[in-house]
């Protein structure tokens, strides 16, 4: 029987309307963020939005999460893809880290190939706080290429 991680979601709140299809295939198969779990099942028990900047529902989504037993809270790959990119997405982390004991991932789907190129283009990601916040999303070129 394989081990299962409970796992809470966090999204923009540009996106709120959002069906979280990438987030929920990228879990199911196991890519982008979520290839950090390869023998592990994976269960969904919190989906929401940060409800806009400054955040202001991240501290009642993490406590609603950990009530229903997540153990990891992954901070969309929207957050880092949209933008501009989520000026609190380490402020987030920390706070989440902090407060409720779970660790946090920044990222969920691999981070699409036209993002990708944008970003680049734009050098959005050039500073290198944003090195170790984008690598769990980078995947392989076919993998970014099917989250078009």
């Amino acid at each position: 029987m394989k081990p299962k991680t409970k796992i809470g979601i966090v999204i923009c709140d540009r996106y709120r309307r959002c069906a979280g299809g990438k987030c929920l295939r990228a879990m199911r198969n196991k890519e982008g963020a979520f290839s950090i779990y390869p023998d592990t099942e994976l269960e969904l028990v919190g989906f929401t939005t940060c409800d806009g900047c400054p955040g202001g529902n991240i501290e009642y989504a993490g406590e609603e999460m950990v009530k229903n037993g997540a153990e990891v809270i992954h901070l969309a790959t929207g957050m880092v893809v949209g933008y501009p990119p989520c000026p609190h997405i380490e402020a987030f982390k920390s706070f989440l880290e902090k407060r409720f004991g779970v660790n946090v991932v920044v990222g969920t789907h691999p981070i699409p190939k036209k993002y990708l190129v944008m970003h680049t283009s734009l050098g959005t990601w050039e500073n290198s706080k944003w090195k170790p916040l984008i690598a769990p999303t980078l995947a392989d070129e076919a993998t970014r290429a099917n989250y078009d």
